[in-house]
């Protein structure tokens, strides 16, 4: 069976996902980004979507519709436009998805039981104390949260 020359950009020409972090769970790879919209008047402005494709055919983008919206976020309507974020599965087989709501700000948690959602929030990332990370006035703000995980299956947040 000859399969599709695999052509960039790869997703349709009216999807707009920057800050793509693309991970593979099981035998597909997901795209998770931010999610501008055409014509926006600023970035992020639309609520996440993520695309997959078969590990062995990324020609064959299949698109997974919204896995998370804004208004589910607490601080929504206060913070509408969702940044980078990134996703990760849990050592117990859950998906979590780590977003920032506007720039700067605390990074949000949401949970789902496969990669593609729906996501519910959780709860924001804190400290040991409690306290919500990126929320004392005299911290540096957290963005574009990217997540890693070691050899042993130690999970660690980044941010910018």
């Amino acid at each position: 069976m000859q399969k599709k020359q695999v052509y960039n950009p790869f997703l349709p020409l009216n999807e707009y996902i920057p800050d793509g972090e693309p991970h593979v769970f099981g035998d597909r790879v997901y795209i998770f980004g931010s999610h501008d919209r055409e014509g926006g008047y600023t970035f992020c402005m639309e609520d996440y979507v993520t695309y997959s494709a078969p590990v062995d055919d990324l020609s064959d983008w299949r698109y997974e519709g919204v896995i998370y919206k804004a208004s589910q976020d607490p601080q929504y309507p206060d913070r509408k436009y969702m940044y980078a974020p990134d996703v990760v599965k849990g050592n117990d087989g859950k998906y979590y998805l780590y977003y920032c709501l506007d720039f700067l700000k605390e990074i949000g948690v949401a949970v789902a039981d496969t990669p593609v959602g729906p996501f519910e929030f959780l709860d924001f990332v804190r400290y040991p104390n409690g306290d919500i990370l990126g929320a004392r006035p005299d911290e540096i703000r957290q963005f574009d949260p990217g997540i890693f995980i070691d050899d042993d299956k130690r999970i660690y947040l980044f941010s910018g």
